[in-house]
């Protein structure tokens, strides 16, 4: 049989806050929830922020809570929108003919331009005379034109959380979500090695645009020419994989699959896919997937804002008719399928542990749903690069036809959309059609359809994550999140067969809703869509594959791993994600390493590494 990929465990971190024990799912639906299911996410919260709780947790602390989370005015950690620097280029020169200025010897370049001459020198300064012009470039400041993004809560720091050196925001936010990931798993990753072989284990992570602050990329780009220094470690941590780099080398000690797909906004579901088909071919029986991203930076929104693709200032003035200059309601920046005016930049580190089903039943692994397939299709030829094409109607065809089939006639009603759901004037059309004809197609009225974007943002390779883990979340508390930034659907959305949800949805079960398509459409026509199957339904699959038996001793395994998850989880909403990094740990080399024509044993590791192989291309002998 072809192994099913299980969903055992998840986490990261967003603007909704932590993922882990869908926290930050509950954050978005927080006005759906009583008070006492909403305490341990608060504190969770509180927690992260560094906010204290000893007063308990007041209506005053709770309404801090909210407004250091979800989308929200650009904070001065990333930057300042008030006042963005910038530098203004000029040519000076003197009033009357030649100009005189002093600096310090250091500080001028070793190669003097032909009109400078130095023509004093006072202990370390040195005057020059200019004959003529000179370029210059004057220090200048400006109002940023986008002051809307989704950031992870207020307060909150990754790197202060471990030995973050010269890390680039976005790798630590990755090492804090690879971490809750992991903590939410309720059993050492040891554990699960005591199973497998060291080398069926992989890992795909990374991030769209690698790491693009002043510690990676943007620095590397930038330093030198503003009169900085490039740092050792700029050009390596600026890599897009990474992530996956940083999980095995000081995380999980892994010898296994490694790397990073990248399809810009599709990113995610990319990673998924790679780590689905090594499940399901039997390559790797056990997979991290994940994306982290760190584009809340003036350079970064500016190219988007350039495009005309970002929800800037005067774009959601106009749509709210509003006079210039006046403030914008940040919290409503993001609008899928209503009048908007463009997409809400976000960061967003999350990651999703997978397992085959015969390794989940073995360990009793927490199982939180399972990944039947994902489907990635191109555009083909199109006029724009930027512009959504032919194939996303492909993809969501395809997981629609994968759900009728699992689940049976008439299933892909007992499912819901999480929609790419950007908030662009484009989106809103092309989407819905989109949605709306498979719907038409397979008898569907009101097909369910939520966007999550509204809450956290466009978080670009992390933006599929922040979508399956808040539907991971409905299967534990039964509420579908509303759209509730919009008071409407706008006039060109296609919807006669779909169910736009504005308010959150009670499903009346946890069981109503059987799965859910995920769907992502990235520049650069990278289309793609997943089917993700509930707890229950994956619970029924695996019954039918593998027996009663086998789910009964199943769920007696299953007792203490909960039971530890649980303790895990409760630790961290008090004291914080304990942070895994493992640097310099179990290092080995070559002494460390015995070959054989049968095996590779690994001093770290108790199990072989078997080079026994049946080649798949039938009997070759001569």
């Amino acid at each position: 049989m072809t192994r099913l990929p299980v969903i055992v465990g998840f986490g990261g971190v967003n603007a909704a806050g932590r993922s882990a024990f869908h926290h930050g799912y509950k954050r978005m639906i927080e006005s759906a929830l009583p008070p006492e299911t909403m305490a341990p996410t608060w504190q969770n919260l509180a927690t992260m922020m560094n906010l204290d709780t000893t007063g308990g947790l007041t209506p005053e602390l709770i309404e801090t809570l909210r407004a250091g989370t979800l989308i929200r005015r650009i904070e001065p950690v990333h930057f300042d929108v008030d006042a963005v620097l910038y530098q203004h280029k000029a040519d000076i020169h003197g009033l009357h003919g030649d100009m005189e200025f002093t600096a310090r010897r250091n500080q001028l370049p070793r190669h003097l331009p032909e009109n400078w001459e130095v023509t004093a020198v006072t202990g370390r300064e040195v005057t020059v005379k200019v004959t003529g012009a000179t370029p210059a470039l004057f220090p200048e400041h400006k109002k940023y034109p986008v002051s809307s993004a989704g950031q992870v809560p207020t307060g909150f720091d990754a790197a202060s959380m471990y030995r973050s050196m010269h890390h680039p925001r976005a790798l630590t936010q990755a090492v804090y979500g690879a971490s809750d990931a992991l903590n939410s798993l309720g059993m050492d990753w040891s554990e699960i090695l005591k199973h497998i072989s060291p080398d069926e284990v992989s890992v795909y992570a990374g991030s769209a645009l690698g790491q693009v602050d002043d510690k990676g990329y943007g620095g590397l780009y930038q330093t030198e020419l503003t009169g900085g220094r490039t740092s050792s470690k700029m050009m390596a941590l600026s890599l897009g994989e990474m992530a996956a780099d940083f999980i095995n080398s000081y995380m999980i000690n892994s010898v296994g699959s490694t790397g990073s797909n990248v399809g810009a906004c599709a990113t995610f579901l990319y990673n998924l896919r790679q780590g689905m088909i090594d499940i399901q071919s039997g390559k790797a029986r056990a997979v991290i997937v994940g994306n982290t991203e760190a584009p809340v930076n003036p350079a970064i929104m500016g190219g988007f804002d350039v495009m005309g693709a970002l929800a800037n200032d005067d774009n959601l003035r106009r749509v709210d008719e509003l006079p210039d200059g006046a403030p914008v309601d940040n919290r409503r920046a993001c609008r899928p399928f209503s009048s908007n005016a463009g997409f809400t930049m976000a960061e967003s580190a999350q990651f999703i542990i997978l397992m085959d089903d015969e390794l989940a039943l073995a360990t009793g692994a927490n199982i939180h749903g399972s990944v039947p397939d994902v489907f990635i299709n191109a555009d083909a030829n199109k006029k724009s690069i930027s512009a959504p094409g032919v194939g996303n109607y492909i993809t969501i065809a395809k997981a629609a036809a994968l759900a009728e089939s699992l689940l049976g006639e008439g299933g892909l009603a007992q499912t819901f959309v999480q929609a790419h759901g950007t908030g662009t004037p484009q989106n809103r059309v092309t989407e819905s059609h989109i949605l709306n004809e498979v719907a038409k197609l397979h008898g569907v009225n009101d097909w369910a359809v939520t966007a999550v974007k509204s809450y956290v943002g466009h978080s670009l390779g992390p933006a599929a994550a922040d979508q399956i883990i808040a539907s991971l979340g409905v299967w534990a508390h039964g509420i579908i999140p509303g759209i509730k930034t919009i008071d409407h659907i706008a006039d060109d959305v296609h919807n006669s067969n779909l169910n736009i949800l504005m308010d959150h949805h009670d499903t009346g079960s946890l069981t109503a809703m059987r799965g859910s398509v995920i769907n992502s459409k990235g520049f650069g026509g990278n289309n793609a869509s997943a089917l993700i199957l509930s707890p229950d339904e994956t619970l029924k699959m695996m019954r039918k594959r593998h027996g009663d038996a086998a789910v009964a001793a199943w769920q007696q395994r299953n007792e203490p791993v909960a039971e530890t998850a649980k303790r895990n989880d409760e630790n961290a909403i008090k004291n914080g994600v304990p942070i895994i990094y493992k640097f310099g740990e179990s290092v080995m080399d070559e002494n460390d390493v015995t070959l054989s024509k049968e095996q590779i044993t690994l001093k770290e590791f108790a199990n072989s590494i078997s080079l026994a192989s049946k080649h798949p291309y039938g009997d070759m002998t001569p």
